[in-house]
């Protein structure tokens, strides 16, 4: 559902690209801080079954609001259905991140079933990025590959589908109640950790000047013991370290947002097939079951030859790559900008005249334009500076040696130019014989499906039917008509006759406009005017930033929970896995703050902009590093004064935590 979700939000709830991109973000950021909700219910009142049951209910409902929303026949706000879906589904999805993973593992008997434990998780990590890898592919073939309720897309088979997915799951769970080991609720230690906390900061404030301590945490000590509070100066530390983390997430994220925005305005074409725009995002998941084996066998080992052996070294690493995956994609952002004309700015506006009668007429547009245009000619200005509530007084005059017996003579009319558009007048000869004039938008901007985008305009009234070459799909047409339509062949008939008058091809991203002019004989020439070109920067050049961003990824995410499980005593594991999940959250807020204060409106600015504070991000990171000291458990000794300070900083090596790289592949789906 994530995958397409951007795009519908764009195309069918017209939400423009920044209130999209915030509307994704916000919802991902919520799926992110629920798992603190759905770990409390689990482990202080439902369990982790019941919670994963009831959450997958509310998760199911959800996706069904949201495909049935989808279908337009329903007539339903929406809008409204589509929050509400986002809401249900980020309460569910959220709610049992938490409890899955860590459920699967209460199956297992320790320590005799240690080695089936590990083939488990690592099962389930294959598993979550074959689903992704199988989804990715699917469900935009789903949204553009079939056709339903009279459009040219099926998102509600798109959205529709995983919610039947989602109550199958649930029935298949259901069946194997009578086989699962279920443990009852033990109390919540994120809980826990909050109290001890707040006693601490209350006893501290109370008592700091009567009863002196070391530390501010050593107040709770009374209430909660010496155990509790050391764990918790040690879990402290490395959520200090935590601090700089969410902007990875700010930039990682966009990858289902602002990249796949940029894939709309690429040409996905390989051979005789098409790649969709928000398929470009299996390669993560792809990417992620080739790496994780590369990087333990020769990436690693070769970092380790150069110096690159500690965890936060590798973290910080996997930020700059973060960075440089950024940098990549502003730069063909830059490519995909040098290719279009830019559209007005603030204060000023652009006409585009074109005549598709068969005689000369001169164009006299206030004191801006005075042009002569031949039969199907196509006159565009430059960028004119525009006075606020102008109107402007306008004329068309049949020119000396015009034929006048099919051609009226001349027409006067008003124009209200707009800020900041492309302003789009045509001519046309109205039943009566009286010449007239059409004025609408006439932006060269592409479509926000991705699509090509066609317009006709004729000296005549008679409907138009286009024919796709290579299917049965018929697409009827009036004059002015702007519309969406499937890149490939297409066959232009007379609705009346069924005579065909031309053929058209259009490319991925272009943008088109047909003069159609019947002159002498009935005989109807075909003009075609690219407002702009077809999609001519290949998909394809995206792979190098998803390449890189998946191997910051592996870098930060993957050594960064092996970090933080090898370092936090066991009573604090589960806590600092919530704390991961919101450091997620953190970064998606990070990504609507952003987008809502737009300091640049140039996307390619935007990425740069990214690119440089990853890298400022990881300077601070550095600093915060660089006071650290590892710490080495004794967990047969946990409890005792086990925890040592190592000077060499962890300079072995650690195998990754099965259960917390198979809870991050979980959390990435």
């Amino acid at each position: 559902m994530k995958t397409i979700l951007v795009l519908y939000l764009r195309s069918k709830l017209n939400f423009n690209d920044d209130t999209s991109t915030e509307i994704f973000h916000i919802f991902v950021s919520l799926v992110y801080f629920f798992p603190l909700i759905g770990a409390i219910v689990a482990d202080s009142w439902l369990g982790k079954y019941k919670t994963i049951f009831f959450l997958s209910i509310v998760y199911a409902i959800g996706s069904v609001v949201i495909s049935l929303g989808a279908i337009p026949p329903l007539n339903l706000p929406v809008h409204a259905m589509t929050i509400l879906g986002m809401l249900l589904i980020a309460t569910g999805t959220g709610g049992i991140k938490p409890c899955v993973a860590s459920f699967g593992g209460d199956q297992f008997k320790l320590p005799e079933q240690a080695a089936s434990l590990a083939k488990f998780f690592s099962l389930f990590y294959f598993t979550i990025n074959a689903g992704s890898f199988i989804s990715t592919l699917l469900t935009p073939a789903l949204r553009e590959d079939v056709h339903c309720f009279g459009q040219m897309d099926c998102y509600s088979l798109a959205f529709g589908v995983p919610a039947v997915l989602m109550i199958v799951s649930i029935v298949i769970f259901v069946l194997g109640r009578s086989l699962y080991t279920v443990t009852k609720p033990t109390g919540n230690m994120i809980v826990l950790v909050s109290k001890c906390i707040g006693n601490a900061i209350a006893s501290w404030s109370k008592e700091k000047k009567v009863n002196p301590r070391s530390h501010w945490l050593e107040y709770a000590e009374p209430k909660y013991g010496k155990t509790l509070v050391k764990d918790v100066k040690i879990l402290l530390k490395i959520l200090v370290l935590y601090l700089p983390l969410p902007f990875f997430w700010a930039l990682f994220d966009q990858q289902s947002s602002r990249w796949t925005f940029q894939a709309t305005r690429m040409d996905g074409r390989v051979g005789p097939i098409t790649i969709k725009p928000d398929q470009m995002q299996v390669i993560n998941p792809l990417l992620i079951l080739a790496f994780i084996p590369l990087f333990d066998v020769f990436v690693y080992p070769l970092l380790g030859k150069v110096g690159i052996r500690r965890p936060l070294q590798k973290l910080t690493l996997g930020g700059i790559l973060a960075a440089i995956a950024f940098t990549i994609s502003g730069l063909i952002e830059l490519k995909l900008e040098s290719l279009h004309e830019p559209t007005p700015s603030i204060g000023y506006t652009q006409i585009r005249i074109y005549n598709p009668l068969p005689c000369q007429y001169k164009f006299k547009l206030a004191d801006h334009i005075t042009e002569t245009l031949h039969p199907q000619g196509v006159f565009l200005s430059g960028h004119i500076s525009l006075d606020s509530n102008a109107t402007w007084q306008g004329s068309a005059e049949l020119s000396s040696g015009s034929a006048t017996t099919n051609c009226p003579a001349s027409l006067a009319f008003n124009v209200n130019p707009v800020e900041e558009q492309v302003l789009g007048l045509s001519l046309f000869a109205h039943q009566n014989g009286e010449l007239q004039y059409a004025q609408y938008e006439d932006s060269p901007t592409k479509s926000k499906f991705g699509i090509p985008v066609v317009r006709f305009l004729m000296n005549f009234n008679d409907t138009l039917i286009l024919v796709n070459n290579e299917s049965s799909t018929d697409i009827h047409i009036k004059n002015f008509d702007r519309i969406d339509v499937p890149e490939g062949q297409w066959t232009i008939k007379n609705n009346d006759t069924d005579a065909a008058i031309g053929e058209i091809s259009v490319g991925t991203g272009g943008v088109y406009t047909y003069l159609l002019t019947r002159g002498e004989n009935d005989v109807i020439n075909l003009k075609e005017e690219i407002l702009s070109p077809e999609n001519s920067v290949h998909m394809l050049w995206q792979i190098p930033q998803y390449v890189v961003m998946t191997a910051g990824e592996v870098m930060f995410s993957v050594t960064g929970l092996e970090f933080s499980y090898s370092q936090a005593p066991v009573s604090m594991k589960s806590v600092l896995q919530a704390c991961w999940l919101l450091t997620v959250a953190i970064g998606n807020v990070i990504v609507v703050a952003l987008t809502h204060l737009k300091f640049f409106e140039s996307q390619a600015a935007e990425f740069f902009e990214f690119a440089v504070l990853m890298l400022i991000d990881m300077g601070i990171f550095i600093l915060i590093a660089m006071r650290y000291k590892y710490v080495q458990h004794d967990d047969a000794n946990e409890g005792n004064e086990g925890d040592k300070p190592i000077e060499s900083s962890i300079q072995m090596e650690q195998k990754p935590d099965k259960e917390g790289i198979a809870n991050k592949a979980y959390n990435e789906d």
